[in-house]
């Protein structure tokens, strides 16, 4: 889809990162259509304001249609029909415009569990998985409990290791809990600071605003006044230095847990391809994918921080501009 943005401000370049990553579909849609509209200027600033497009829908998202047709997708492309055709495939169907509310109300609430026990039964009569395993492909998951830079990962690695487990657990762990982890992994890391940043900006830009207008009184102050509108001024300007750590320091560490995540991907992958047989097959796609992802992740926290910074030093600039130039 073009874009009509020669030089895109920071503002478009962080929708255009919402339209394209945020977990919720109706901000993803909405964030494009602030950037397409006729005035994209006027629509990506009403999207971002306070009580704006972005919340409005963030709150439409958690309705129920929504979040049971973000289930879905999130289903469909977390699992491969070679490994679990049941679910896959009537996720697939589901996604379709001839499936309906209802239909995917009843997979949400009882038809996906139905499904994965289908695929599990197949898996298990079949039984190449379960055959294929060995002790490598144990230790290799119990490592993943407790050192996977993703909680949700650990999490499912640490079912599929409990006692009393079985090898068909550890089976669904390959078949699907891996990639499931992964992909709720980085859905959290996304909401997270797409919600943080958010609220921090809306605090920046009403703090640049009151310094701004500060130092334009201090300018027009009076000679006896002066000195006490410099000084509000000043302190203005500082508050607004102030206000830039929290999301500094938030997307340092975003970017340093994109980068481990990327790194952890990769290594992954290269596990993946070296090893033999199909439970380790089915997770090179979804290692791929991550990787892929989480790099992408490390290059936009590395773009947002160095916006923040950039506000750091107009802060800075605008308290030096106050005490030496007025």
């Amino acid at each position: 889809m073009a874009i009509n943005a020669e030089q895109p401000s920071d503002d478009w370049v962080w929708v255009r990162y919402l339209a394209g990553t945020h977990p919720y579909s109706t901000v993803r849609t909405s964030a494009w259509s602030a950037l397409v509209s006729a005035d994209p200027d006027a629509a990506i600033a009403a999207f971002l304001a306070p009580g704006g497009g972005f919340d409005y829908a963030v709150e439409r998202a958690q309705q129920r249609r929504a979040r049971n047709m973000d289930f879905v997708r999130r289903v469909y492309e977390t699992t491969t029909p070679d490994y679990s055709p049941q679910v896959h495939n009537e996720a697939k169907r589901l996604l379709g415009p001839n499936a309906t509310d209802a239909e995917r109300e009843t997979f949400v609430r009882s038809g996906y569990e139905a499904a994965r026990s289908r695929d599990r039964v197949y898996r298990d009569q079949v039984g190449k998985q379960r055959q294929a395993l060995v002790q490598h492909d144990r230790d290799y998951v119990r490592s993943l409990s407790t050192n996977d830079p993703g909680e949700q990962v650990r999490l499912s690695a640490s079912y599929a290791m409990r006692e009393g487990a079985t090898d068909d657990d550890l089976v669904e762990f390959f078949a699907y809990g891996w990639a499931a982890g992964s992909r709720l992994d980085l859905e959290v890391f996304r909401m997270r600071h797409a919600t943080d940043n958010m609220q921090w900006r809306s605090t920046i830009v009403r703090l640049i605003a009151d310094a701004e207008a500060a130092e334009k009184a201090a300018r027009e102050a009076s000679e006896e006044a002066k000195q006490q509108a410099k000084d509000a001024a000043t302190r203005a300007w500082q508050q607004v230095g102030t206000q830039t750590q929290p999301a500094r320091s938030g997307w340092s560490e975003a970017q340093q847990s994109a980068v481990r995540q990327a790194e952890n991907w990769r290594a992954v992958l290269a596990a993946a391809q070296a090893a033999l047989g199909p439970n380790w097959t089915s997770i090179i796609d979804p290692a791929k994918a991550s990787e892929a992802a989480w790099s992408a992740e490390r290059d936009s926290a590395a773009q947002q921080a160095a916006y923040w910074n950039a506000l750091l030093q107009q802060a800075i600039d605008g308290e030096q501009r106050v005490k030496h130039t007025l």
